[in-house]
C-alpha cells in the first residue's frame, strides 16, 4: 500500500466537508508507533517521517451532526480532527485521521487540541480491541507536539493518528438530513456502500440493503462489546460509525466488578451508557439513522417508516442471539438451548450478587471441579452434562472466549501516569501484551489482577 495525501471523500458534495491547511507544531516526536500496523498495511519504510512532517499538509473536516446525551446538535463536525490521507490496495482502503491537530472549521470555539493522555489511551484501548478480535478503528501512532495544551491544568499536546474504513457516522446522515440534501444523501450513500459493504444483491432496494447491514453489524459489535464487560461511554450519534468499527475511546473502560448498570464516564449523570443500556441506545442511535434515510427508501413517507421499521426490528433478536451465544461460549457451553436465556440471565444476576469481576469470573471456571457446591455452580455443571462434548473440550472453547487480559482502567491509569513524565515502559508493556490477550502464559501475571480499593478508577474522562 502507499500513503497518498489525497482523499476519496473529497469527491462528495462540499457540503460534507471543509478543506484546510494543518497546523505546524512545534516540536514533533513519535511518543509510540505501531510498527506492527504499520508492516501489515506495507507502509513505505520512511513513514513515521512523513507523518511527523504533517504541518502544512491539507486536510479535510469532516461535517457532522449528532445526537448527544439525547439533545440534537445539527452542527457539529471535526471539531479537533481532520482527514490527512488515505492508504489503499486491492480494494481495500482506510482513512488516516488526526485527531488533537488543531482548530477546524467546526472548532466552535475550541483550540482543536488533544492531550497525550487522551491520545495513548485511546491508542491503548484500541489496540486493546484489536487483540480481542473486535471490529474497531486503530491506533498507527501517537505524536507529542511539543506545546502545551490547557484543560483542567496545563497538560503535553499530541496528536493521534488513527485508521480507520470510514469516518461516516450516523450523525454524517442526520447532517444532510436536516438540511433536506437529499442528492447530497444519496451521494454519502453509494459512497459508503461502495466502500465498505458492497453491492446490493440483484433485485433488492439498495438503501433499504444499506440500512439492513448496518444494523446487523452494530448488533454484533455490541454484543461483543458487552462479551468482554466494555462500557463505550459516549454512544452519541456521531460516535456510531457505519462501517460497524467502535469509534472514539473517549470515556470508556473495561468493567472490574460486574454491575450491570455500571458507568464509567464522568458526564452520564443519568446512566444512559450504562453497560446493559447499550442494545437499546444502539437501536436509538440506528432508529435516527432509518430516520435521516427515510427519503431513499420511498418517497412515500408513510412507506419509507414501514420499510424501515421492518429493518429495525431485527435489531434485538440478532444482538439478543449473539449475545447469548458469546456468553455461553464463555461458559463451555457449544448449542443453545431454548432455556439459555434464561440461564444467561441468572448467571449475570449471579455475578451482581456476588459482586465478581466480569473478567476473572469466567477464567475460575473448571469444567472438572467437583467442590463447588452453590445453586448456580450446579446449574452450570447440569447444563454442561447436557451436551455430548466433553469436559475438556468445554475447557477449549472457554480457554479461546475468555481473555486473560483487558485493558484494566487501573493498569492504564499507571501507563499514562508514567508516560507523562516519559517513563514509557508500561506503556510499551502493556500495548505489547494487549496483542494476545488469550495467551495462556498470562495466567498470574500481575497485568490480569482487579485493583485493590486504592487503585480502582471510578470515571473516565473524554480529554476534550
Amino acid at each position: 500500500m502507499s500513503l497518498s495525501f489525497t482523499h476519496s471523500y473529497a469527491s462528495l458534495p462540499p457540503i460534507l466537508h471543509r478543506s484546510l491547511a494543518l497546523e505546524p507544531v512545534a516540536a514533533p516526536r513519535t511518543v509510540i508507533a505501531n510498527l506492527a500496523l504499520a508492516k501489515a498495511l506495507n507502509l513505505p519504510a520512511n513513514w513515521q517521517e512523513t507523518l511527523l512532517n504533517f504541518g502544512g499538509k491539507q486536510g479535510l473536516a469532516m461535517a457532522y451532526a449528532g445526537h448527544q446525551f439525547g439533545g440534537f446538535n445539527a452542527q457539529l463536525g471535526d471539531g479537533r480532527a481532520a482527514l490527512l490521507a488515505e492508504i489503499g490496495s486491492g480494494g481495500e482502503s482506510f482513512d488516516v485521521h488526526l485527531k488533537g491537530s488543531g482548530a477546524t472549521p467546526f472548532s466552535r470555539n475550541g483550540d482543536g487540541k488533544a492531550t497525550l493522555s487522551a491520545m495513548l489511551r485511546e491508542y491503548i484501548v484500541s489496540e486493546a480491541f484489536a487483540g480481542l478480535g473486535i471490529p474497531t478503528t486503530r491506533s498507527l501512532a501517537v505524536v507529542a507536539t511539543g506545546e502545551p495544551v490547557y484543560r483542567e491544568r496545563a497538560e503535553q499536546g499530541a496528536v493521534l493518528f488513527r485508521l480507520a474504513k470510514s469516518h461516516v457516522r450516523v450523525g454524517t446522515f442526520q447532517y444532510l438530513a436536516v438540511r433536506k440534501d437529499i442528492e447530497a444523501l444519496k451521494s454519502l450513500a453509494d459512497y459508503e456502500m461502495a466502500r465498505n459493504f458492497g453491492k446490493a444483491p440483484e433485485g433488492v432496494h439498495k438503501y433499504l440493503w444499506l440500512l439492513e447491514q448496518v444494523i446487523s453489524r452494530q448488533a454484533s459489535l455490541i454484543a461483543q462489546w458487552m462479551s468482554v464487560g466494555f462500557i463505550h461511554g459516549v454512544m452519541n450519534t456521531d460516535n456510531m460509525q457505519l462501517a460497524g468499527e467502535t469509534i472514539d475511546f473517549g470515556p470508556c473502560a473495561f468493567m472490574d466488578v460486574f454491575h450491570p448498570q455500571k458507568v464509567f464516564s464522568s458526564i452520564d449523570h443519568g446512566g444512559r451508557y450504562a453497560w446493559d443500556k447499550q442494545p437499546v441506545m444502539a437501536l436509538w442511535n440506528l432508529t435516527r439513522l432509518a430516520e435521516a434515510m427515510l427519503p431513499l427508501l420511498d418517497e412515500d413517507r408513510a412507506k419509507a417508516i414501514a420499510m424501515a421499521e421492518t429493518e429495525l426490528e431485527k435489531f434485538l433478536p440478532q444482538f439478543e442471539r449473539e449475545f447469548e451465544q458469546r456468553f455461553l461460549a464463555k461458559l463451555g457451553i457449544f448449542e443453545r438451548h431454548e432455556s439459555d436465556a434464561d440461564f444467561v440471565a441468572a448467571t449475570l444476576q449471579h455475578m451482581a450478587d456476588t459482586q465478581s469481576d466480569f473478567t476473572n469470573f469466567f477464567l475460575a471456571l473448571n469444567p472438572d471441579a467437583t467442590n463447588e457446591n452453590s445453586p448456580w455452580h450446579k446449574t452450570w455443571k447440569a447444563r454442561l452434562a447436557d451436551q455430548p462434548q466433553t469436559a475438556a473440550e468445554a475447557t477449549m472453547l472457554m480457554a479461546r472466549s475468555n481473555p486473560l487480559l483487558i485493558a484494566r482502567n487501573h493498569r492504564v491509569a499507571e501507563a499514562l501516569k508514567a508516560a507523562e513524565v516519559g517513563d514509557l515502559a508500561p506503556l510499551e508493556r502493556l500495548v505489547a501484551v494487549l496483542k494476545h490477550p488469550f495467551d495462556q502464559a498470562l495466567r498470574g501475571s500481575d497485568l490480569t489482577t482487579p485493583p485493590n480499593e486504592q487503585e480502582e478508577v471510578r470515571q473516565t474522562f473524554c480529554g476534550t
